[in-house]
C-alpha cells in the first residue's frame, strides 16, 4: 500500500472528484484547458494534495487525489474551484462575458472515497484482533492475564 506520512499520522486517503462548468458550457478547451490543469496542479501542490490521475474535459474536470487527513473534501473543492475560477476570469476576458455572474463552476460536485481496504477486510481484521463476543459489534480488548 502507498501510505503517506505526516508528523503524527500515517494515512492513505483518496478522493475522486468531478466538477462541471456552469450550464455545462464547453469552455475548457485549448489554452483554457491547459491553464485549468496547471492551476489545479499548483493548488494541489500548495496543500500537499497528490494528483494520482486527472482529466480536463470540455465541460468538466475529473481528478483522483491523495489528500492529507486535515483537509476535508469540501475544503479541497472550495480551494480548487475558487482559485481556478478567479485566475481564469482574470486571464481570459471572454469567460467573463460567458459567465456574467462570475460563477465559472456549477454549484455542486461529485466526491467518492477510494480505498485499498474493503469493508470486509477491515471487519475480518477486527474480528480476529482478539476473542470475539458474538453479540457485540464494538468491543474493548480484554485485559491481558499478566497485567495485574
Amino acid at each position: 500500500m502507498d501510505y503517506r506520512y505526516g508528523s503524527h499520522t500515517v494515512y492513505q486517503i483518496e478522493y475522486h472528484f468531478v466538477w462541471v462548468t456552469k450550464y455545462r458550457y464547453k469552455v475548457l478547451q485549448g489554452e483554457v484547458a491547459l491553464r485549468v490543469r496547471e492551476l489545479v496542479r499548483q493548488t494541489c501542490e500548495a496543500f500537499e494534495i497528490r494528483i494520482v490521475k486527472g482529466v480536463v474535459s470540455s465541460d468538466h474536470v475529473h481528478i483522483l487525489v491523495s489528500a492529507p487527513p486535515e483537509l476535508a473534501p469540501s475544503e479541497i473543492m472550495r480551494r480548487l474551484k475558487g482559485r481556478t475560477a478567479s485566475k481564469l476570469f482574470e486571464e481570459y476576458s471572454h469567460l467573463k462575458k460567458r459567465f456574467w455572474g462570475r460563477h465559472l463552476w456549477a454549484r455542486g460536485y461529485f466526491c467518492a472515497t477510494v480505498g485499498q481496504m474493503t469493508e470486509e477486510m477491515i471487519k475480518q481484521y477486527l474480528e480476529h484482533h482478539f476473542e470475539p463476543s458474538r453479540d457485540d459489534n464494538f468491543r474493548a480488548e480484554p485485559p491481558s492475564r499478566d497485567a495485574s
